[in-house]
């Protein structure tokens, strides 16, 4: 079990490896509220995982140090094994779906592990590390069900208490439940007073049902985003950590948390992936009573697959209302995109693109299909737009 000596020895464990990351307080993201970011994702690897395998490392006998160590991981587990291995001086195995995007595949290499790709999904390639782990006699390092990893993650909330005592509520990101069974434990033993608030992603609500129903459960599926916390079922001991030090648990859908990706890049000038939005996600989009109290947010990671990046700052633009579809149907005779466009600039949008379409339903022959993309405001622009449009012009328009 854990125990506030086992962080506070994790926690000297990693000094030399981890870094303390800042604790900042963001006024523009939230202008009435005090609210601060704890930012692991300028932790070293891009995320806070460094801090449970390094610990649960930095504990193995010299015996299973010498037989090296196995993990699993598509994402920030494995390069956190990796570069907490090669910092060890131990040799390391990383099982990665062969799916898994090459930009991490290529991380988890340069910290010296080495990478089996394996056929298949995460459950083929934790299959294949439980098979190397029995036999080579390597030390499998789980990413959350484990005391040791879960003690390391939980130095995150010491640090926090050390530079904002006073805090209230501490909004944290919840796959597999080892970071926040590690930061929870922390805060209720130093600060029982204090909120402690786990955020899942709609999609991938695993620990919010097993948490709800008071058993652990298993979704059929995980679609989402925010791949980092796509957990189908969360772990026995950190099912059991929740139930005790968790208050509540909320989700955000993925627009939610695409909209707090580009805040957060935007206000902050900090890059999130969407398991490391989460929590600041549930704070902009109220889930969370902030009015008065001092809260922290946990922006657990910033490894973002830049591939998908700017369809996620797209997402989260049209979330906002500063971008926008819209669909006319005009008069197919000259000068109507000009009246349009005249209009549009009027109520001080600006047209990004343009797309004329002479193929429409409509039983006149003389109308034809218009649409634009516009840069708006917020939701309120795009309501009057859409509604000069109509009044002014009477051309009908609907947002696509």
């Amino acid at each position: 079990m854990l125990t506030l000596d086992s962080l506070y020895q994790a926690s000297f464990a990693l000094s030399q490896v981890a870094r303390v990351t800042d604790l900042i307080r963001a006024p523009r993201m939230f202008p009435d509220n005090e609210v601060y970011l704890k930012t692991e994702n300028l932790q070293l690897t891009g995320s806070f995982k460094l801090r449970g395998a390094y610990n649960k490392i930095a504990r193995l006998s010299e015996e299973e140090k010498k037989k090296g160590v196995v993990a699993c991981s598509a994402g920030n587990h494995s390069q956190g094994v990796a570069l907490a291995a090669q910092r060890a001086g131990l040799n390391a195995v990383i099982c990665i779906p062969e799916g898994a995007p090459i930009s991490k595949v290529e991380a988890t290499r340069s910290y010296g592990a080495e990478v089996v790709l394996v056929p298949g999904v995460y459950d083929d390639a934790y299959e294949r590390a439980l098979q190397i782990a029995s036999e080579t006699g390597r030390t499998l390092i789980h990413p959350f069900d484990d005391d040791d990893v879960i003690a390391g993650q939980g130095t995150i909330a010491l640090e926090i208490l050390k530079s904002l005592p006073e805090m209230d509520v501490c909004i944290i990101p919840v796959g597999g439940g080892g970071l926040i069974s590690g930061m929870a434990f922390a805060i209720k033993a130093l600060k029982p007073s204090a909120k402690v608030i786990g955020v899942q992603a709609a999609g991938a609500a695993s620990m919010k049902k097993s948490f709800d129903e008071h058993k652990r459960s298993c979704l059929d599926r995980v679609a989402t985003i925010a791949d980092g916390i796509a957990v189908k079922m969360p772990g026995e001991k950190t099912f059991d950590y929740v139930s005790l030090y968790v208050d509540e648990i909320v989700t955000v859908t993925d627009d939610e948390i695409a909209s707090a990706i580009l805040s957060l890049m935007e206000q902050q000038k900090l890059v999130a992936e969407g398991a490391g939005a989460v929590a600041v996600a549930a704070a902009m989009a109220g889930k969370v009573d902030l009015e008065g109290k001092k809260t922290v947010c946990l922006v657990s990671g910033g490894n973002i697959d830049v591939t998908i990046l700017s369809r996620v700052i797209t997402r989260g633009l049209m979330m906002q209302g500063r971008q926008v579809y819209l669909e006319l149907e005009v008069y197919d005779r000259p000068k109507q995109l000009a009246i349009v466009s005249a209009l549009v600039a009027e109520l001080g949008a600006n047209v990004v693109s343009v797309e004329h379409d002479r193929k429409t339903d409509s039983t006149d022959l003389q109308h034809c299909l218009l649409r634009l993309g516009l840069e708006t405001r917020n939701r309120e622009h795009i309501e009057r737009i859409i509604s000069e449009i109509r009044n002014t012009l009477g051309y009908r328009c609907i947002e696509l």
